[in-house]
């Protein structure tokens, strides 16, 4: 087996690209569900201020219960 497979620096990349492909995900499901949620008509050239602050509630409690989640995963024995 080449023992380049095993190395630390295709390992961090690895874990890199791991990280940004679960970032990228967790982006696209927030702006699915909070758009959903909050643009309820055909959007304009700008949101309206309820929209703005819908969009900013939603992404920050979708947020918070992500790091939630992950954190109570990565206690788990």
């Amino acid at each position: 087996m080449d023992s380049s497979f095993n190395s630390p620096e295709l390992q961090n990349l690895l874990e890199q690209e791991k990280q940004r492909a679960l970032v990228n995900e967790m982006v696209a499901k927030l702006t699915s569900a909070c758009w959903d949620k909050c643009i309820t008509g055909s959007p304009g050239s700008k949101f309206s201020s309820s929209e703005s602050s819908c969009l900013q509630n939603c992404a920050g409690r979708y947020l918070d219960m992500s790091i939630l989640i992950m954190k109570r995963f990565q206690s788990m024995p």
